[in-house]
């Protein structure tokens, strides 16, 4: 079968070499220009026509957006790192391996050479894998713009399926993660229609940690992925594992109340019904993996 588009459209690239450069550019051209990196989504949406912009600003050649780096704040991962340079690194593998597992499921091998965490995020996908790891690890993006430098969590970055709080003139110059607390452990899981290279029809990130304050001894982070306008924390459920031992019936209630929190919609990929039940099962596998990796005998 023939594609509607068999080719791009025509357009006018631009590859600055500074932030400055790039900011002064899209400013010039609001509403006329893209910013990319890696393509790997925006190429597509190009083709589809989704959007057609006059210029394709290219990210790449700014020496900052390949930054890599431990800091006394966290990890530092600059716009253009690509994703399989993420998932190698030994000490990103060590300190977030959720992450980790959330980048192993976008598309092939040959794709996450090309494609970067922080492209993912811009996409806005409520599907994007990498977006709830990102949230369980308090994740916050350096925005620079026009009007100066600023700091977004990721709580407040996403308005909904493909848009961000992100300016016309502003891009994402890095990401910068804070160390996850002592002792956390976690997993991703997702499902889709096959096995490799699928987007999400539903996930759950799930991220827990000793805390000597809460009654049951420990804190979970619970973020749920293709089932609502973006990705959410599953708060009723994260409350409930806080103050009631962990046990295999407080496993079941959480999740069933992961499967409450859920705003799924009908479409092509999946129905809004099987998406709930798979949240809910989802969510007992993670949590069932987690406490067992945090030495909590269910």
């Amino acid at each position: 079968m023939n594609q509607p588009y068999p080719r791009l459209p025509g357009f006018k690239y631009f590859r600055p070499d500074s932030t400055r450069e790039a900011v002064e550019f899209l400013s010039e051209h609001a509403n006329q220009s893209r910013p990319y990196i890696g393509g790997t989504d925006c190429f597509v949406q190009i083709r589809d026509r989704k959007f057609l912009p006059e210029y394709l600003v290219d990210l790449k050649g700014v020496a900052a957006y390949h930054r890599l780096s431990f800091s006394k704040e966290g990890l530092l991962i600059g716009a253009a790192v690509p994703m399989n340079t993420v998932a190698n690194h030994p000490e990103i593998r060590a300190r977030y391996p959720v992450l980790v597992e959330a980048i192993r499921e976008v598309g092939g091998y040959q794709l996450r050479t090309r494609a970067t965490v922080t492209g993912n995020l811009c996409n806005a996908s409520p599907g994007g894998d990498t977006i709830g790891p990102c949230l369980v690890y308090g994740t916050e993006a350096l925005v620079a713009g026009s009007d100066g430098e600023r700091t977004v969590p990721l709580t407040e970055f996403f308005k909904g399926p493909g848009k961000t709080c992100l300016e016309p003139s502003e891009i994402v110059t890095a990401l910068r993660l804070p160390f996850p607390p002592k002792g956390a452990q976690g997993v991703y899981r997702s499902i889709g229609r096959n096995k490799l290279g699928d987007l999400a029809i539903a996930a759950v990130t799930v991220l827990g940690y000793p805390e000597t304050d809460n009654p049951s001894g420990f804190a979970f982070k619970i973020s749920l992925s293709a089932v609502a306008p973006t990705v959410i924390f599953a708060e009723e459920a994260q409350a409930l594992l806080a103050e009631e031992a962990l046990n295999r019936a407080a496993i079941e209630r959480a999740s069933d109340l992961c499967a409450r929190a859920c705003k799924p919609i009908d479409d092509i990929r999946s129905s809004a019904e099987y998406r709930r039940d798979m949240i809910r099962v989802l969510a007992r596998q993670g949590l069932e993996e987690t406490c067992k990796k945090l030495g909590i005998v269910i």
